[in-house]
Order: structure tokens, then C-alpha cells, then sequence
């Protein structure tokens, strides 16, 4: 089998039906390039819409439960094994939201492997209270550094700095929503009262908007030391500590090895955020298979055109297999052909998908509730196009075999004794 002379057979029959040839070439571009602008668009929005909420999580949280003590006192008792006990008006455990033995817990999760960073928090409710005007809400005290190491809090904050929390004392950083409602700037002043009752007067260095109004309207940071100080509690109070790991699908059984170690209560980012993972992965599964059409539907577009070239070119076909061209070498000119429409719309369609993209990356995008994006969120992965262009390339090569085959069976003799 002569390669060059096969090769040059079929960039020969392509040129004289040129404008067949480049119909067929377009639609491989054009799949292939909306292929890859709909997935890299889809899957940037994906991350947009997940890093809303899962990025500012973290993948394991530790914390206490108000809730009843699981084994009542009746229970315990030796005299009662074996009865069935109804009880009545149960009440909370009163153990309160503090983490007892906090540091060395810290200490302990930080020399773990699987842990990438340890960020503790000291969270209350609070009354915000402005001359008349009262709001409820929710201070996290928070360490900035690793707050902001591990979850980028600083990316969120629109006034203002955060590290003036570590730096300024008795600050505060407000939600967005917050300092609209009581009309408060950066250098004012906002007193907050305590659960316990105790009141303190704070300085605001910052606006946050996190993105989520019902989050805005209510969330302030302060550092870990101004609410200790606000609640009257020692500095080894904490509420919460956060825990990011290596590995996101570790989070589960972490998750229940941390609550069993430590007897607190822990809940894993998957498990509390399930529905986004979800919403992510059908958006994602529409996008390819969309996509995935696109190529499907080109590829009968190949075909289709290379059944009518058969057609047409009978006369070519008996002449080739009259002067020695076997059936094989037959079918490989009319896949040579295949392939050659296959490869060079591929290409092009690597360029428009790559063009769209980048057009989509540019396009202004503006809302209030997303301050930190100013263009359409685009994911550029080359895993897209090695898809795109591996797609295309068995869906020409599947749309010439059939044709091929069929320009390899023909019978010379009955086409020249028709003729």
C-alpha cells in the first residue's frame, strides 16, 4: 500500500468537490467549537456559583450541639435495666457552645496528614443598635490569618481591609446588608449587645458581601479577641473549629473519626451542602451531552456527504480498481478523506472554541450581589479539547468507514459496462 499515492488520491477527490469538502469541515468546526465554549462556560459558572457557598465552608466543622443528653439518669440506673422508661420534658444539656479543651484539639487535628489548615472561630448572636434602630445578627470571630488563608475572606470584603481586624482593636467588619440598613461607614462606630447582656461599642473597619443577601443582612466578622471580650469569656473560648483537608472526599468518614475522637458533634461539607454537588453535576452532564450532539449531528453531516461523493464518483472508483487499486486501498482513500475533513475541522473548531471562550471571558458581567466578578465566568481546561478534538476524530473516521466500505465493494465491471 502506497501512502503518498493514497494520500494524494484523496486531497484530489476533496479539491474537486471543494465546496462538499468545506460544508463537511465547518460542521466538525462549528460542533467542536461550541462544544468547548458550552463546556468551559458551564463549568467556570459551576465554580462561580459553588465557590459562593463551598469555598467560604470548610470541609469539616467541629462544634457542640444544644440538645438533649442522650442517656437520661433513670437509665443509668441498675434498678430500672431492662423497663421501658417514658420521659417527659426533656431538657437541653447544659453544656453551652463552648468547646472544651479547644487548643488541645487544635493541636492534635493540626498534626494530622490529611489537614491542611485549622481555622478556629468564637461565633455569637448579637443585637446591632445604632441610635433607635436594633438588628439581630451574627458576629464570627475569627483568627484573619488563617481565615483568610484557607477561605480567601478578603476576596469578599468591598470596603475597607481585613486585616485591620487583627491590627485596630474593638473592630468589626459589617455585612453589606447591615451597614446599608443602618447607614453606617467605614470609621463609625456600632454598639452590639451579648446574649449574656453585655454591651460593647465597635469600630467599623469594613463591608463584606459574601453574595447571599440572607447572609449579608445578618453576618459581621470580628477578630476571636474582641468577641471573647464582648462575652465576657476567657481567651481559650472557641464555638467552632474548621477544619480544610487535602482531599474534599475525605471529608465524610473525617468528619464521623473527628465527632467519635473528640465527642463533639461534626458535620462534612458534602453532607451539609449535597444539593450544590448535585445542581453542579447535572449542569455539567447537560453540557456534554449538548455538546456531544453537536459532533454526533456533524458527523452524519460527513457521512451524508461522503455517500453522495460515492455517488458521484463511480466512474473514478471503477477507473481506480481497473488499474490495480485493491478494495482495501479503496476504502483507505475514502477514510484518508474522512479523516483529512476530520482533522483539519477539528483544528479550526479548537480555534473557535478557543476564540468563543475567550470573546465569553471578556463580556462584562455586573450585579450588586456579586461585587468580585467583572466578566463572565469561563473555565479554560485543556481536557475540553482533547475531548473535542478526540470526539471529532471518531466521529469522522466512524462517518467514512461505512461509506468507504461500500466504495470498496463496487464492481468495477458493471459501472464501465453501464457506462
Amino acid at each position: 500500500m502506497n501512502v503518498k499515492l493514497i494520500l494524494n488520491i484523496a486531497v484530489g477527490l476533496l479539491r474537486a468537490r471543494m465546496r462538499q469538502s468545506i460544508v463537511a469541515a465547518a460542521g466538525v468546526t462549528f460542533g467542536i467549537g461550541m462544544f468547548i465554549a458550552l463546556v468551559s462556560f458551564m463549568n467556570g459558572l459551576n465554580q462561580l456559583l459553588d465557590g459562593l457557598v463551598l469555598n467560604r465552608l470548610p470541609h469539616v466543622r467541629l462544634y457542640n450541639e444544644i440538645k438533649p443528653t442522650p442517656v437520661q439518669a433513670v437509665e443509668r440506673a441498675a434498678k430500672y435495666a431492662g423497663h421501658e422508661h417514658f420521659i417527659r420534658s426533656v431538657k437541653p444539656k447544659d453544656r453551652g457552645k463552648e468547646i472544651y479543651n479547644s487548643q488541645a484539639i487544635i493541636k492534635a487535628i493540626q498534626a494530622d496528614p490529611r489537614v491542611v489548615g485549622v481555622a478556629p472561630k468564637a461565633i455569637t448572636q448579637v443585637f446591632y443598635n445604632t441610635g433607635t434602630i436594633e438588628m439581630g445578627g451574627v458576629i464570627d470571630g475569627i483568627d484573619v490569618a488563617t481565615e483568610d488563608r484557607l477561605f480567601s475572606l478578603s476576596d469578599y470584603i468591598i470596603e475597607g481591609n481585613l486585616q485591620d481586624l487583627a491590627t485596630v482593636s474593638n473592630s468589626i467588619i459589617l455585612g453589606k446588608g447591615i451597614a446599608e440598613k443602618m447607614m453606617l461607614d467605614l470609621g463609625d462606630v456600632i454598639r452590639v449587645t451579648a446574649p449574656t447582656g453585655q454591651q460593647g461599642t465597635l469600630k467599623v473597619v469594613g463591608v463584606v458581601q459574601l453574595g447571599i443577601m440572607e447572609i449579608d443582612n445578618i453576618q459581621s466578622f470580628a477578630s476571636i479577641e474582641t468577641v471573647q471580650k464582648l462575652l465576657g469569656q476567657p481567651s481559650a473560648y472557641l464555638t467552632d473549629i474548621q477544619v480544610n483537608l487535602t482531599d474534599l472526599n475525605l471529608a465524610p468518614a473525617t468528619a464521623k473519626e473527628y465527632a467519635a475522637l473528640y465527642g463533639l458533634e461534626a458535620t462534612d461539607i458534602q453532607t451539609a451542602n449535597s444539593q450544590f454537588e448535585t445542581g453542579s453535576n447535572i449542569r455539567s452532564i447537560i453540557s456534554y451531552a449538548v455538546g456531544i450532539t453537536l459532533l454526533i449531528v456533524a458527523g452524519f453531516g460527513i457521512y451524508n456527504i461522503l455517500n453522495m461523493m460515492i455517488y458521484e464518483k463511480m466512474d473514478a472508483i471503477a477507473i481506480l480498481k481497473a488499474t490495480g487499486f485493491s478494495a482495501t486501498d479503496v476504502q483507505y482513500i475514502f477514510l484518508a478523506l474522512s479523516m483529512i475533513i476530520g482533522i483539519a475541522g477539528g483544528v479550526m473548531g479548537l480555534l473557535l472554541g478557543y476564540g468563543i471562550s475567550v470573546v465569553i471571558d471578556n463580556l462584562p458581567f455586573k450585579t450588586e450581589s456579586l461585587p468580585t466578578i467583572d466578566t463572565y465566568p469561563v473555565y479554560f481546561n485543556p481536557v475540553y479539547y482533547m475531548i473535542g478534538i478526540s470526539f471529532a476524530l471518531v466521529t469522522t473516521y466512524f462517518a467514512g468507514l461505512f461509506p468507504a466500505r461500500k466504495a470498496s465493494k463496487t464492481d468495477p465491471v458493471s459501472i464501465i459496462r453501464g457506462k
